[in-house]
């Protein structure tokens, strides 16, 4: 087996590799630094996940721990309208507050200051791409999009279109990532740089200026910055967006792989625990049914990929021993839908980061009869037209005649005694495409107000 299409790396092979690699490497800056240069910085390993090849059907292939930094270079000379571009932050897509929106960063790399007004056209083509797969079509409105310009000192990507091409750029990005041409890494310290200039982060991308195919997923969610992960891709592949939107089902859906490695020794059967994740488990369908596990209220339904929702062995890499809900979910072949079960994990993965209503009428202070109480509600572009269930309610009675409405007024409330009362607003996502009963009760947000006469 090549390197290019190698299976995940055993256990403890993994492990021995997340030891620190020797020496250190030098942070690539995107400002001038005292003469002396950077400080030097631990050369840490991560784990991120292969794209599947270009002319195959698999979404991935496998794991690898690779550099968490890039090769050492000096800082990049940047001229002074460079300079002031770089780090330059832009609300893209303003759908409501940082606190109430899933926000996704989009940061270039390989763009010089003159590329710039490309990179933002890269940007609004990669997303439009993203939000035209389910769940996103339908939830777009609940996603804030900003864009980071780094700048670097010179055009393209570093392994395009071969291993001996370097360029100086601005988060070192590069294909050929541990001898794997389609496998773009990138340093992450430099992306962590950019990322923090942005007002919030909960989702990462990082679009190369390139068209050669290529991608990475790195999925483990930072600890300082917040960010569930970062997807990489190369910005004018056909095939990239997808790429994107199956590192996302790791990121954001808590999603496992569904292929798997024929042939390959250690992979032929799982013997281990049931997998925490939603959408691979040790039970066929008989036993899923039985114990009322996983995805069983989604058994025998017809998914949006293709076939039925049953127990199809093979997934998280190995052959037998593990099944999954559909044959051919995006979680294992680029090019199709989230399954059923995927649907449902990632509507949940967006309302971990996604409040339905933001309040904007105040709610730190008393609103009398001249005031009325306003919140935002996000539309839903549902195939079936569908919208939020809005519902008001005074001292936790419900107000029937407000229902749908975003706005009511105090002298509207017929208050009758000078007692401090609580108006609320909740707002709630009552979509079919949920049956588990613990996600459905993470989606419904509520705003309250003190009211009085």
């Amino acid at each position: 087996m090549s390197p290019a299409d190698r299976p995940p790396r055993p256990a403890a092979l993994r492990a021995a590799l997340a030891a620190l690699c020797a020496g250190a490497a030098l942070l690539a800056a995107s400002t001038p630094v005292a003469a002396a240069g950077p400080p030097p910085r631990p050369h840490t390993a991560v784990e991120v996940e292969i794209p599947g090849p270009e002319y195959g059907g698999e979404a991935g292939s496998g794991h690898v721990r690779v550099p968490a930094t890039g090769p050492a270079k000096a800082p990049p000379r940047l001229s002074g309208a460079a300079r002031a571009a770089d780090g330059r932050v832009t609300k893209m897509i303003d759908n409501g507050p940082v606190g109430d929106r899933l926000d996704v960063v989009v940061i270039g790399d390989g763009y010089t200051d003159g590329e710039l007004g490309r990179f933002h056209d890269d940007a609004r083509a990669k997303w439009a791409e993203v939000t035209a797969v389910e769940p996103y079509a339908t939830y777009r409105d609940l996603f804030n999009v900003w864009t980071v310009d780094a700048v670097s000192a010179e055009s393209g990507i570093s392994g395009d279109p071969g291993p001996d091409t370097v360029r100086d750029t601005a988060l070192g990005s590069y294909f050929w990532c541990e001898s794997i041409e389609r496998l773009l890494c990138v340093d992450q310290p430099a992306v962590d740089a950019y990322v923090a200039r942005a007002p919030a982060a909960d989702l990462v991308i990082v679009l190369a200026n390139s068209a050669k195919y290529g991608g990475a997923g790195y999925n483990e969610p930072s600890a300082t910055l917040g960010y569930e992960g970062i997807s990489t891709a190369s910005a004018r592949h056909p095939k990239s967006g997808q790429v994107a939107v199956h590192e996302t089902g790791h990121s954001l859906g808590k999603l496992a792989d569904e292929y798997f490695y024929p042939g390959v020794p250690g992979y032929e059967k799982y013997t281990g625990p049931e997998p925490a994740e939603a959408n691979t488990s040790t039970l066929d369908a008989a036993a899923l049914a039985g114990q009322r596990a996983k995805w069983y209220r989604w058994l025998g339904e017809e998914s949006p990929d293709g076939g039925p929702v049953g127990a199809y062995e093979g997934g998280g890499y190995y052959v037998t021993g593990l099944y999954r809900p559909t044959d051919s979910s995006i979680m294992r072949v680029l090019g199709k839908p989230f399954s059923l079960p995927g649907v449902e994990a990632m509507i949940g993965g967006f309302h971990r980061h996604a409040n339905l209503v933001t309040p904007l009428t105040p709610t730190d202070r008393t609103l009398r009869l001249w005031h009325t109480a306003k919140a935002a509600v996000p539309r839903l572009a549902a195939p079936d037209g569908r919208q939020l269930t809005v519902r008001w309610y005074l001292d936790g009675r419900e107000l029937k005649r407000f229902a749908g409405r975003t706005e009511v007024r105090v002298a509207d409330l017929w208050l009758l005694d000078p007692r401090t009362h609580r108006l609320s607003v909740t707002v709630e996502d009552r979509t079919s495409a949920v049956r588990d009963p613990a996600v459905a009760r993470t989606l419904t947000s509520t705003a309250t107000w003190n009211v009085r006469l």
